[in-house]
């Protein structure tokens, strides 16, 4: 076979340790998280960088080399994490925290930077055609189904459950490395292959390069054609001790190390990748203050009615009882320095038939109660938002008529009476309230049209605030995205 030909553009090499600790597996998902907890981060800038590339690759046919070496660091520090941890279990040396190539380091990867990538297929590279791939890495790494049959328990039968292919066979190195302290070399091999399938597809799909990926398991040892020099690792006592903190023994004199790229030369150190990180964060936090101004704005445009409420649809309320009670409103705004209009005013309107006159009134909850003692009364407890969705729910309280007409209460701070359409105003104010609809003259069944409102006042003022934050956030965003994404000049020695 021509190795040259056979090369491709992602190069992903590892070389198991010898001398691996029996026990240092069952606790490694403990020791990564601080590399997982980095990785979503990271992650999530890849994810938004690759978008950003897309449209750049989409217009000029290059890959910003700047997010393209973050991007390589990415993958690099996950299949590090992942050779470390259970997509291998290849080393017990913890991975160094960088984006950059580790010479010593026994896992490796690299990708070859395209001066030019296609404008066409990038439209379709990583969804489409790439699907042939998701279904095979799928089997890789999770959603494989596996049949087992229990035969004792209550509930004896065939058991069905859900893993990656390499998740599997890195238990079965593990169990044998937990008895022998030997990893088993042909299951090594292919986990390597099956996790050089899934990265090439990651770079793919991550539209940096064209060249479609092989369909093809290089088993263990190095790539063909690989560029990368993988240096031999050390002899390692099998006493000797392992995991984070533990120094690694320096490499043999003379061994190779990875060609391209070089130790360092990625230029993604610990302050650019956290001013990138941040970067992302306050332009998805600006973006989300943005889409909330314009939320906001679109309701105050078009949702308010001719008198500057928002109100409700007519919901028909109907009772057998005296009188229809709405649950307790509890206010409390909780914050000092709000002024007291904050809460705006609401609106209650009450429509009966045209030979019935109807009362409406808000008060107290506490003034309510006391009139409506031994009084039989509905609650409304519920309302559907339309008529398709059901109807109202009440809770009844027995008892009998009110001792006197609704209007020759004093308590109401508000109240309205008469034929027609009646309607209540009133500037809400924190406490506990209730709204009240009976017949004028407190006889029995209710039946009534209902339609609340209330304005908001601060809506003004709040757009406004969020236009300013979004403003201010995307401009640091800008800032910090700029710091990030500038290529620092080499410089020649």
């Amino acid at each position: 076979m021509d190795m040259a030909a056979a090369a491709y553009p992602i190069h992903i090499d590892a070389q198991l340790d010898s001398g691996l600790s029996r026990w240092l597996w069952l606790v490694k998902w403990v020791l990564a998280i601080p590399h997982y907890f980095v990785l979503a981060f990271l992650w999530l800038a890849f994810l938004l960088l690759s978008v950003a590339a897309f449209f750049a690759i989409l217009f000029t046919g290059r890959y910003p080399r700047g997010i393209f070496d973050f991007n390589v660091g990415v993958l690099r520090w996950s299949w590090r994490v992942a050779y470390y941890a259970y997509g291998a279990l290849g080393t017990d040396r913890y991975p160094p925290f960088t984006l950059a190539e580790v010479a010593d380091y026994p896992a490796h990867l690299s990708v070859d930077y395209p001066e030019h990538l296609s404008r066409g297929l990038v439209l379709v590279k990583w969804w489409l055609l790439a699907i042939p791939h998701y279904l095979v890495v799928a089997f890789f790494v999770g959603g494989g189904v596996y049949v087992g049959f229990e035969t004792s328990g209550s509930d004896p039968g065939p058991v069905l459950w859900a893993s990656g292919l390499i998740g599997v066979l890195v238990l079965v190195a593990a169990v044998v490395l937990l008895v022998t302290g030997r990893y088993p070399q042909p299951i090594y091999d292919f986990v390597l292959g099956m996790n050089r399938w899934a990265l090439r597809v990651a770079a793919y799909a991550g539209l940096m390069t064209d060249e479609y990926p092989p369909f093809r398991l290089d088993l263990g040892g190095p790539e063909p054609g690989s560029r990368l020099t993988v240096p031999p690792a050390p002899p390692v006592s099998p006493s000797a001790p392992h995991g984070p903190g533990v120094p690694a023994p320096p490499p043999p004199s003379g061994a190779g190390a990875p060609a391209s790229p070089s130790p360092g030369t990625t230029g993604w150190g610990a302050g650019r990748v956290t001013a990138l990180v941040l970067g992302i964060l306050a332009l998805m936090m600006s973006l989300g203050l943005g889409a909330a101004a314009g939320a906001v704005l679109y309701a105050d445009q078009t949702m308010r009615d001719a008198d500057g409420y928002f109100a409700s649809d007519p919901q028909p309320l109907s009772t057998g009882t005296y009188a229809l009670v709405s649950d307790d409103l509890e206010l409390h705004v909780g914050v000092d320095w709000l002024p007291e209009d904050f809460l705006g005013d609401a609106r209650v309107t009450a429509s009966a038939g045209a030979d019935m006159p109807v009362f409406v009134g808000v008060a107290a909850a506490s003034d309510v109660d006391g009139y409506l003692d031994g009084v039989a009364h509905a609650v409304v407890t519920g309302l559907p938002a339309s008529d398709a969705l059901g109807a109202p729910s009440y809770r009844t309280e027995p008892g009998s008529g009110p001792a006197t007409e609704p209007a020759a209460a004093g308590f109401w701070v508000a109240q309205s009476s008469g034929t027609g359409s009646q309607a209540i105003e009133w500037p809400v104010r924190e406490g506990t309230w209730s709204v009240v609809v009976m017949n004028a003259d407190g006889s029995r069944l209710v039946d009534a049209d209902v339609t609340a409102g209330v304005t908001v006042p601060a809506l003004t003022w709040t757009v406004t605030t969020l236009l300013v934050l979004t403003v201010a956030g995307l401009v640091i965003a800008a800032v910090l995205l700029a710091v990030a994404l500038h290529r620092p000049r080499e410089t020649t020695s």
